[in-house]
């Protein structure tokens, strides 16, 4: 019954957060409207609901649009007139993003000041929109964002250094336009929406310094080539003039919905954050605690209740296993629940795609820890590996949804009665 409850509350959020509704929204904003009919009217998306944003608009304006989308690989869904589609990886990018980025490129270049880019952001942006600055190689970047993903920068961190190695993030895409004007719908994976790194800013003045992505770099003892070291020490845009921003969904739409929908099961609901940002498998352990201190006290709300938790935790590699940080928070917070009734515990990225996997995150109750311990299977051992989506399936304790469409963080949710 649990179980169904969550699961029930998760999709259901899930589907209050898909982007066409964001899109229409945007669209209908006098900004935008001002320019329609006024030059031509390029299409540009990106991220990993940049194939449900794009269709949305085509939906909303016709036929009469060019451009391009670049998306996660098994993320489109489809032809959309007009626009040419490109898949490519993430997290880390390829060959692909490379040729998308470029594509998408040609359709923007010799616009006046009478034509507007209609700019699509999401989530994932950073890994799928990609054209390296010169004397930076794919390689480069792949070997960098790997070291960056190991090491357990922060989303900030890891765009920080992204944005000084790129001819298109930090506000260069945006000058690429000019004079074209660039409309920018976002929908926000970054907690506290900073546009500049959203997708790593591609059409924001760019908040972040040179000195510090190179303090980054110290920080994390980052192995770099002396060469990428003199392009990180180059400065990003500062100033855009020819640039309207709106942000039209973010992780607290996400917690809001799952509030929402518990209460409806009867659960009361209560978010505890939506800026949640430390170690998986911190979040896991403390989640667990607040569950037995429902069950044991009350505290710090009555069962039956819904305890919610929105954000982007991070994983530090020590294993080669398979997983996610949303797999590591699910499993980690089985041990701290091991033997309770009545709770459970999920933890669910929005975009259907936990870390290098098939599971949008993992699900577990009282019963997980034993259930593996059964098996001959160790939790810390497991979480010394980073293997969690292969214990968590041999659990039956792992949510998948296919990808989502959208992308606004992640939620971890603890129901108890």
């Amino acid at each position: 019954m649990l179980r169904d409850d969550m699961k029930q509350i998760l999709d259901g959020a899930i589907k209050a957060v898909l982007p066409e509704s964001a899109v229409k929204e945007a669209l209908s904003n006098p900004a935008f409207t001002a320019r329609k009919g006024k030059g031509k009217l390029i299409v540009a998306s990106i991220g990993k609901a940049a194939w449900r944003m794009a269709k949305a608009a085509s939906d909303i304006l016709g036929t009469n649009i060019t451009g391009a989308v670049v998306t996660k690989y098994d993320h489109s869904m489809g032809d959309i007139p007009g626009l040419e589609i490109y898949e490519a990886g993430h997290p880390v990018l390829d060959a692909n993003t490379l040729k998308g980025t470029s594509a998408l490129l040609e359709h923007v270049k010799g616009l006046n000041a009478e034509d507007t880019v209609l700019f699509l952001v999401s989530g994932g942006g950073s890994a799928l929109f990609e054209l390296p600055a010169e004397s930076v190689t794919l390689s480069d970047m792949q070997d960098i964002t790997s070291q960056l993903l190991a090491c357990g920068a922060d989303i900030v961190e890891i765009n920080t250094i992204r944005k000084h190695l790129s001819s298109v993030k930090g506000g260069r895409f945006a000058e690429l336009c000019a004079p074209a004007h660039v409309y920018m719908v976002v929908l926000s994976d970054v907690l506290g929406d900073r546009l500049d790194s959203i997708a790593s800013g591609p059409a924001a003045p760019d908040m972040s310094t040179s000195t510090e992505a190179l303090e980054i770099v110290r920080k994390y003892g980052l192995n770099v080539k002396p060469e990428l070291m003199s392009v990180l020490a180059r400065e990003t845009p500062k100033t855009l003039t020819n640039v309207t921003a709106v942000i039209t969904g973010s992780v607290t739409a996400l917690c809001d919905a799952v509030s929402v929908l518990a209460r409806e099961k009867g659960y009361s609901p209560l978010v505890l954050t939506t800026t949640l940002t430390c170690e998986a498998r911190e979040a896991g352990t403390f989640l667990a605690g607040v569950a037995r201190e429902v069950k044991t006290s009350g505290r710090p709300i009555k069962s039956p209740c819904a305890i919610i938790a929105g954000g982007e935790t991070v994983v530090h590699l020590t294993g080669k296993g398979l997983g996610g940080r949303n797999q590591e928070l699910a499993l980690s917070a089985a041990m701290g629940i091991a033997g309770l009734e009545g709770v459970v515990i999920a933890s669910l990225g929005s975009d259907g795609t936990d870390g290098p996997t098939d599971a949008a995150g993992g699900i577990v109750d009282g019963k997980t820890e034993a259930t593996l311990k059964a098996k001959g299977i160790s939790i810390p051992e497991v979480l010394r590996n980073n293997d969690a989506y292969n214990a968590l399936k041999e659990a039956d304790a792992l949510l998948m949804t296919g990808p989502t469409g959208t992308n606004v963080n992640d939620v971890a949710v603890v129901l108890v009665k």
